[in-house]
């Protein structure tokens, strides 16, 4: 080719069509299909890592290769299959990502608890320390279901539009991943309150 007019090609993306010119970055070459990627990415604002071109069928993957030797010629129709970069939906997925490690560090705490449940199950602590001990886990683990709860709030009111598919996935794992902590919660809680009772009935045994 050698002269640098590029090839003009038809996009479609979904209902959208744009006729695009694709210049080569050096002069003397023919345009690549990484030149068409970018070239579509300033067109369509659909980042080239999330860009499936389809042309005849099939799907354009070597990025030096150049148009020509793809069998690219001027107006082609080549497809574009792709997400639009949506910096709204990067602002909630930060959102729900800085939720994600509050939840994991809840989750540590959590295994401390038990951790220290266990401990306290195989009785190393003389009977009014252990008292002490276990209403101080109980505390603790209330205070992991308020946090829980309140995470499970601010998901809950977060704007997820349908197109923020990505999103709406993230946002349901991380709920469930919230209510499988809420619950070993309510489980730790439960054995705790079972040793306090087991504890106050030695005591009234031994008062008898």
């Amino acid at each position: 080719m050698g002269s640098n007019s590029g090839l003009v090609i038809t996009l479609t993306h979904g209902s959208e069509k744009h006729k695009i010119q694709v210049l080569a970055q050096e002069e003397h070459d023919d345009p690549t299909l990484q030149d068409l990627a970018e070239a579509v990415e300033k067109v369509t604002s659909v980042p080239l890592t999330s860009q499936k071109l389809i042309y005849k069928g099939k799907s354009l993957k070597e990025m030096e290769q150049s148009l020509v030797d793809l069998g690219i010629k001027n107006g082609c129709k080549i497809m574009l299959i792709g997400k639009k970069n949506c910096p709204e939906e990067e602002t909630e997925m930060k959102k729900l990502k800085d939720l994600e490690k509050s939840v994991e560090q809840i989750a540590t705490k959590l295994e401390d608890v038990n951790k220290e449940l266990s401990g306290l199950q195989k009785g190393f602590l003389s009977k009014n320390l252990q008292v002490e001990a276990l209403g101080k886990l109980d505390k603790r683990i209330k205070t992991m279901m308020e946090q829980l709860m309140k995470i499970l709030e601010q998901i809950d009111s977060m704007e997820m539009p349908d197109n923020f598919s990505d999103c709406r996935m993230k946002r349901k794992t991380l709920v469930k991943k919230v209510q499988g902590f809420l619950a070993q919660c309510d489980t730790a809680e439960g054995n705790v309150s079972q040793e306090i009772d087991k504890l106050h009935s030695k005591n009234l045994a031994l008062a008898k």
